[in-house]
Formats: structure tokens, sequence, C-alpha cells
């Protein structure tokens, strides 16, 4: 398997801290990791031995994905469901946010209707966001219905870089930063989504987007967000277990090596 690294240098936190800039590793073929996930035996948890210090983020709160994930699990809401269960998360989450926002596709005549129902409501809690795949087509719908925040799919494994998308790792990469600076020039707020992140080449990609992510928020001075999604349910919590598999170790290397703010960070499990 061929590979191409570039070379690494520093990068400096919003806290002064000095971090290790990660350098995509670009590959012929694609890392399938298939010492941990072998086609002819369950997926194998793999210990390094190292043991990670539990230190919990400052403050927490929901992200809701009923409109979002919730319309793939069952026949799709109508508006008037929507907007009911929009009204019982507002109250659900109270005057504190504790559910902060809510996603919704936004494709549909009847998602953008239920969209716009919502944002009538005026309501400061659960915040209106978008979702869309890493296209410019989709950003534009976003833009024209005034969402001040939309999160993009940004796929990381080498089973969708290579085998969904058909693409190089570089040219995702350069893909997603396309329309992440799009957004931001438009003064829309990001979440990435890194889908399928518990099978990902983490220092061969993840690391090097999120640093990448990171340098574009500090330089357009508007947070970009970072959501890590279990994909397939193959986080584990274990103490000792290695990566990509570990969710503590994927959040501490999210945090402490490619900068990620805690604040700026969320979990998106099965």
């Amino acid at each position: 398997m061929g590979a191409t690294i570039i070379g690494e240098g520093i990068q400096m936190a919003k806290n002064g801290k000095v971090l290790k800039q990660h350098e995509l590793i670009d590959v012929a073929e694609p890392n399938l990791l298939r010492e941990i996930f072998p086609y002819d035996a369950v997926p194998r948890i793999i210990f390094d031995g190292v043991i990670e210090t539990p230190d919990p983020a400052p403050d927490f709160f929901i992200t809701d994905t009923t409109f979002r994930d919730g319309q793939q699990a069952r026949p799709p809401y109508t508006v008037e469901q929507i907007v009911a269960m929009f009204d019982m998360l507002h109250r659900l989450g109270g005057p504190n946010g504790i559910i902060r926002q809510t996603e919704f596709f936004v494709y549909s005549k009847t998602d953008r209707d239920a969209v716009n129902r919502c944002l009538a409501r005026g309501y400061e809690f659960p915040e209106v966001t978008g979702w869309i795949r890493a296209v410019k087509s989709d950003f534009k719908i976003v833009q024209e219905m005034g969402l001040r925040e939309t999160g993009i799919l940004t796929s990381c494994s080498d089973y969708h870089i290579f085998l969904k998308l058909g693409k190089t790792r570089r040219q995702a990469m350069e893909d997603y930063l396309a329309i992440v600076n799009a957004a931001l020039d438009a003064g829309l707020r990001i979440r990435c989504h890194l889908e399928d992140a518990t099978r990902a080449d983490f220092y061969g990609f993840v690391a090097p987007f999120v640093s990448k992510l990171m340098e574009l928020s500090s330089q357009g001075k508007i947070p970009v967000k970072i959501r890590v999604c279990d994909t397939l349910g193959f986080g584990v919590p274990f103490p000792g277990v290695a990566l990509p598999r570990s969710v503590p170790k994927l959040i501490r290397a999210l945090r402490k090596e490619c900068g990620v703010p805690p604040e700026q960070l969320e979990w998106h499990g099965p």
C-alpha cells in the first residue's frame, strides 16, 4: 500500500498551548483496518494498555436529532407532528437550553415547511439548525432558509471515502474544506459530522482534517464544531482500548492534540 506523508509542523491552540500539526497521509488503497474488522470474524477490540484519565467537559448539553435521524427510522413525520414535538423539546429543555439545538433535513418541501414553522415559534432553545451533504447545492438551500448553523456530512473512514464516495483522502478533505470555507465566508456556523469515526485512520485522516478545521475556525473567528459519529456502534468505553474504537482516546486526542475546545465537541452514538 503506497502512502504519501507531508511533513508535520506545529500550531497554537486558543489557550496558547503548542499542538502538533498533523498532516494528511494520502494512500493509494483504502486502509480497512482488517486486523480490527476482519471479514470472517466479529470485530476485535485491540488493547494498547494506555489508560485515559477522566477529563469531563465543564458543561453538557443535548443536540436533538429527532427530525433528522428520526426521519430515517420510521415513516416521515408530518409538519404538524414536527411542530408539536418541537414544542415538547422546547418545554423539556427548559429556559437554560439543556436541549440546545435540533437539526433538520432541508431537502423536501415538507422539510422546509417544518423548518419555517419551527423558526416562526421564536424560541431561543432549541435552535433550529440544518444538516447537509458536503456539496454546494445543499449549502445554497441552507443559505436561502436563513439558518445560522448547519451540520455537514464529512465521512472520515476509508470505507466511506473510498468505497462510498469513490474518492481519495486528499480529494475528500479538499472537498470538505471547500464547503466549510464557503460557509464560514457567508458567516454560517458549521458542525462537521465525522461519520464512521470509530473505523477511521485517526492520524492518517481525522487528526489532519480536524486540525485544519480548527485553523480555519481561528482565522474566521467563527467556531467550527466537531461531532464524532460512531456510525456502526463500534466505539467502546473500556480502559486501555486502542484507537479508533476507544471513545476516551478519540475525545482526548481531538481535545489535546487537535485543539478542539470542549464546547465545540459533540458525541453522536448509536
